[in-house]
C-alpha cells in the first residue's frame, strides 16, 4: 500500500510542479500584458519569470527556509545523540544522511526540506530534544525522513516559494493598477484580457494556498505510516504526537513555511478543515494505531 502511494506521490509531484510553472507563467503574463500592452512581450516575460522562479526554488529554497526560520547547524559535538539517532534511521531507511539543523525554541516541532534525498535537511527544535525520549524522537525523525524518501520535500518547498512569488506578484499588480488606472485603452479585446487577468490575479493567492494546504494534509498521513516502517516502532511516534498535542506551544515562524512542520507551529490543537495545514492529531494517531 505504502509503495503504491509513494509511486503516486512522485507522479503527483511532477504534475504539481508543472502546474505551478504554468500558473506562474500565466500570472506574470497577465500582469505584463497590463503593463506593456503587448502579447508577445507579456508571454516572454511570463516564461522567463517562471523559469527563474522554478530555478531559484529548486536550488535555493532550502537555504531560504532555514534562514527565515533562524535555524543553525546541529553539530555532532553539541548534539551527539541526535546525530547518532539520525544516522541509524538513515541506514534503516536506505537514505543518504541529510544535513541536520536545530531551532532554539522551547516549542516542540520539526521539519524537513530540500530538493531530493541527496540534498535534504532535517531540522528539529531544542524543545523537542528536551521533552521527547529516545523512541519518541526517533519517531519524529523517521517521519521527517519519510518526507524525504517520498519526495514530499521537493513539492512542498517549491510550493511554499512559489506561493510567496504569487503574493509578491499580486501586490505588484495592485500597485500597477492604481498607478495605471488613468491610461485609456480602446481595444475591447485587450480590455477583456485585462479583466480576466485582474480576476485571475485576485484569486490566484487563494488557489495557490488551497493547493499548498491539500498537499500538506494528504502527505502527513503517508509520512506517518512510512515512519513506522523506518523506526519499526509506532508507539514512539504516537507518544510523540500526543506530547506535541498536549505539551506544545505556538512558535513564531514565517507563515509561508507552516505546512512544512510536523504539526502546525502557529496554532494549538489542529482541527480538520479546508484551511488547516495538517490533519488533526487525533486522526493521525487513530490511523497509526490501526497499523499492524
Amino acid at each position: 500500500m505504502i509503495l503504491r502511494d509513494v509511486r503516486r506521490n512522485k507522479i503527483k509531484t511532477g504534475l504539481i510542479i508543472t502546474l505551478f510553472f504554468v500558473f506562474i507563467t500565466l500570472l506574470v503574463y497577465f500582469l505584463s500584458l497590463f503593463l506593456f500592452d503587448s502579447v508577445y512581450i507579456a508571454a516572454l516575460i511570463g516564461i522567463i519569470f517562471a523559469s527563474v522562479s522554478a530555478f531559484v526554488s529548486y536550488y535555493n529554497s532550502d537555504k531560504m527556509i532555514l534562514h527565515i526560520n533562524g535555524a543553525r547547524e546541529a553539530t555532532r559535538e553539541e548534539f551527539l545523540q541526535l546525530n547518532v539517532s539520525l544516522e541509524a534511521l538513515c541506514i534503516s531507511a536506505g537514505l543518504p544522511l541529510p544535513r541536520l539543523y536545530v531551532m532554539d525554541t522551547p516549542a516542540l516541532n520539526a521539519f524537513a526540506t530540500g530538493r531530493n534525498p541527496e540534498h535534504a535537511v532535517v531540522c528539529v527544535t531544542t524543545g523537542l530534544l528536551n521533552k521527547l525520549d529516545k523512541y519518541e524522537l526517533e519517531g519524529v525523525l523517521a517521519h521527517e525522513l519519510s518526507h524525504i524518501k517520498n519526495y514530499d520535500i521537493l513539492v512542498s518547498t517549491i510550493a511554499i516559494v512559489m506561493v510567496g512569488f504569487v503574493s509578491i506578484i499580486s501586490d505588484i499588480f495592485s500597485r500597477s493598477l492604481i498607478y495605471g488606472s488613468s491610461r485609456d485603452n480602446d481595444n475591447k479585446a485587450g480590455a477583456v484580457l485585462m479583466l480576466i487577468g485582474l480576476v485571475f490575479i485576485i484569486l490566484s493567492p487563494i488557489f495557490a494556498t488551497l493547493l499548498k494546504l491539500a498537499i500538506s494534509r494528504n502527505r502527513e498521513y503517508l509520512a506517518d505510516a512510512s515512519a513506522v516502517q523506518i523506526a519499526r516502532n509506532k508507539e514512539g511516534l504516537i507518544n510523540a504526537l500526543q506530547k506535541l498535542e498536549t505539551e506544545n506551544e505556538p512558535i513564531e515562524v514565517n507563515k509561508a513555511t507552516e505546512s512544512l512542520f510536523i504539526v502546525n507551529p502557529l496554532k494549538g490543537k489542529e482541527k480538520d478543515s479546508l484551511w488547516s495545514t495538517h490533519p488533526s492529531t487525533s486522526n493521525r494517531i487513530e490511523r497509526l494505531q490501526k497499523i499492524q
